[in-house]
C-alpha cells in the first residue's frame, strides 16, 4: 500500500515538475525570440530610436534620433494634441458633432467607415484614434479644427509643432496617409509624447483603451503593449509601407517615468520587442525623484475661433463613456498659427534642420544652426543669439498651400550658440531703436511684453550682483499675429561685462547669450 501511495506521490510530483519545465521553457523561448527580435531592429537600416526620461528631459538612448523619417500614424498624436487643446479652451466639447465629408469619408483603411454626410462625437473621433488609427475619423476632426479645409489644419498642427519645440517636423494631413513632404524624427515625437501627457493629464487617460463600442462593433486597440507590459498607458502606434512600423510608448512604474520612440520597425512584433527592450533595459535607469512637471513649455493660446449655433444633428451614435449635454454648435473659423512661446522649462531642438536631400518641402528660411551646449539635449533653454541665415529651396506642392513654420519669422533667433560665441545683434523695423545701446543680455523671447518682463525678474533675483545695475528692456520684433519680445538686460559697459553676466545666469540654470546692441 505505501509503495502504491509513493508511486502516486513521484508520479504526481513528476508531473508537477514536468509542467513547470514546459512553462518554463516557453518563457525563455519568448524571452530568447523578442531578444532576437530586439537586436534584428536595431540593426534595421530604417530605424530609428529614443528614450528619454520623462521627469528630468535626460535622454538615456539615442540611436538615429534626429533623422528624418515618415510618421505614418503617428501624425494622429498631434491631431489628438489639437483636439485636446480645443476641449480645454471650450471650443468644442466631448458631445460636440464632427460632420464627415466626401473627403473624410473616402479615406483608405483603417476606418469607422461613416458615411459623407453623417457625424460622430468628438468623443468617439478621440476613441477611434487611439485604438483604431482611424483615418476617417482624423481627417473629419481637421477639417473640423481647421475651419473646414484639412489643409489648413495641417498648416496649424505644423506650427504647433514648431511652437512645441518640434523643429524637424511637418504636417501634410490630419491623419498620417502617404505624403513625402509629412516627416518627423524619433526626438520630436518623443517631445510630442511627454507635451500630451504633461500639457492635458485630464484627457491622457484615452490612450490606455483598450476597446470601445461603436454602433454594434467592438473595436480593440492595435497597441498590443497596453495591458501586457507593466507600467505602458499608451500612446500610439503607425504603418505605412515607407515608414515602416513606428511605436511612441509611455511608461509610469515605481514612480519612474520614459518616453520611448521607435520608427521604422521592420514588423510589428521586431517594433514591439525593440520597444520592450529599451523599457526593460532603460526603465531603471530612470530618475525615481525631483523632476519638472512641464519640461515643455506650452504655447500661448491664440484667440479662439468663432463659434455660432447650428441646428442639432442627428444623434450621434452613443460611446461607453458618459456623454455632456449636447450642444449644437461648430467652428467657423480656425485657430490661426502660434508664433513659438518659449518658457524656462522648453524643450529645444538639438538635432539638424531639414535637408533638402531629405525632404520635400515648401521655400522657406533656416538659420544655419549648431547643437546647444549642454550636458542635457532636452533642459531648457531660451532663444538663442542671432546667426547666418541660409535660404533652401525645395519642390513647391502645388496643391498643399505652404505652411509657415513658426521657425520662420524667428530665423536670426534660432540657436543658442552660448558666451563663448557673442555677435552683433540684428534688429527688424518694429525693434530699431529699442532699448539701451551698447552690450546686452538676453534671455529669452515671449508672446507678449509683460511675459517677457517676467522672465526679466525671474531672472535678475538669479543673477546676483552681476545684474546688480543690469536694465531689463522688452524689444518687440514681427509684425501682427507674429510678434514677439525679446526679454534683455541692458546697461553693460563692454563686452566681459555682459559675458560675465551671461555665465552667472547660466550657473543658475536660466541659458542666455551676449551680443552688441
Amino acid at each position: 500500500m505505501s509503495r502504491s501511495v509513493s508511486s502516486v506521490s513521484s508520479s504526481r510530483s513528476g508531473s508537477f515538475f514536468a509542467k513547470l519545465l514546459a512553462i518554463l521553457s516557453v518563457a525563455v523561448t519568448i524571452v530568447l525570440v523578442d531578444s532576437v527580435n530586439a537586436e534584428a531592429e536595431a540593426a534595421n537600416s530604417k530605424y530609428a530610436g529614443i528614450v528619454v526620461d520623462a521627469k528630468t528631459g535626460n535622454v538615456l538612448y539615442s540611436e538615429n534620433a534626429d533623422r528624418l523619417q515618415y510618421p505614418a500614424s503617428l501624425t494622429k498624436m498631434m491631431t489628438l494634441y489639437m483636439t485636446f487643446e480645443a476641449l480645454e479652451q471650450g471650443r468644442i466639447r466631448l458631445d460636440t458633432p464632427v460632420p464627415f465629408s466626401a473627403h473624410a469619408a473616402a479615406q483608405a483603411p483603417t476606418k469607422l467607415g461613416v458615411r459623407a454626410g453623417g457625424t460622430i462625437t468628438v468623443e468617439q473621433g478621440i476613441l477611434g484614434l487611439v485604438t483604431l488609427s482611424a483615418n476617417d475619423a482624423a481627417t473629419a476632426l481637421g477639417e473640423m479644427l481647421g475651419g473646414g479645409s484639412e489643409d489648413r489644419f495641417a498648416q496649424l498642427m505644423t506650427a504647433k509643432a514648431h511652437a512645441l519645440g518640434m523643429t524637424r517636423t511637418t504636417y501634410r494631413n490630419a491623419n498620417g496617409l502617404p505624403n513625402t513632404a509629412q516627416m518627423t524624427t524619433a526626438r520630436d515625437q518623443a517631445r510630442l509624447g511627454i507635451a500630451l501627457r504633461q500639457h492635458f493629464p485630464q484627457y491622457y487617460g484615452y490612450f490606455s483603451t483598450r476597446a470601445f463600442k461603436f454602433g454594434s462593433r467592438t473595436i480593440r486597440s492595435h497597441n498590443r503593449l497596453v495591458g501586457s507590459v507593466r507600467g505602458v498607458d499608451g500612446i500610439k502606434t503607425g504603418y505605412t509601407r515607407a515608414a515602416g512600423f513606428n511605436l511612441v510608448s509611455s511608461v509610469q512604474l515605481d514612480g519612474k517615468s520614459i518616453v520611448g520612440v521607435v520608427l521604422g520597425g521592420a514588423s510589428t512584433p521586431a517594433r514591439d520587442a525593440q520597444m520592450r527592450n529599451l523599457i526593460a533595459t532603460y526603465l531603471p535607469k530612470a530618475s525615481s525623484r525631483g523632476g519638472s512637471s512641464a519640461l515643455i513649455a506650452q504655447a500661448a493660446p491664440a484667440p479662439a475661433p468663432a463659434m455660432i449655433e447650428t441646428p442639432a444633428p442627428v444623434q450621434p451614435q452613443k460611446v461607453q463613456q458618459k456623454a455632456q449635454p449636447q450642444m449644437a454648435k461648430t467652428i467657423t473659423a480656425a485657430q490661426p498659427p502660434v508664433s513659438a512661446a518659449v518658457a524656462d522649462l522648453s524643450l529645444p531642438h538639438k538635432g539638424p534642420l531639414p535637408d533638402a536631400r531629405e525632404v520635400a518641402e515648401t521655400e522657406v528660411a533656416y538659420a544655419e544652426t549648431a547643437a546647444p551646449k549642454s550636458d542635457n539635449p532636452l533642459v531648457a533653454q531660451p532663444m538663442p543669439a542671432p546667426t547666418k541665415v541660409k535660404t533652401m529651396t525645395f519642390k513647391q506642392q502645388a496643391s498643399v498651400p505652404a505652411a509657415k513654420p513658426a521657425a520662420a519669422s524667428m530665423t536670426s533667433e534660432q540657436t543658442d550658440t552660448g558666451v563663448d560665441n557673442v555677435t552683433t545683434a540684428s534688429t527688424s523695423p518694429a525693434s530699431a531703436g529699442n532699448g539701451p545701446a551698447g552690450w546686452v543680455v538676453q534671455v529669452g523671447v515671449s508672446p507678449s511684453r509683460q511675459m517677457a518682463m517676467d522672465l526679466l525678474e525671474n531672472a535678475k533675483g538669479k543673477g546676483g550682483k552681476a545684474l546688480a545695475s543690469a536694465k531689463p528692456f522688452a524689444v518687440a520684433y514681427g509684425a501682427g499675429g507674429d510678434q514677439l519680445y525679446r526679454a534683455r538686460f541692458g546697461g553693460f559697459d563692454d563686452q566681459r561685462d555682459a559675458v560675465n553676466a551671461c555665465k552667472a545666469l547660466k550657473k543658475a540654470g536660466i541659458k542666455c547669450w551676449a551680443a552688441a546692441q
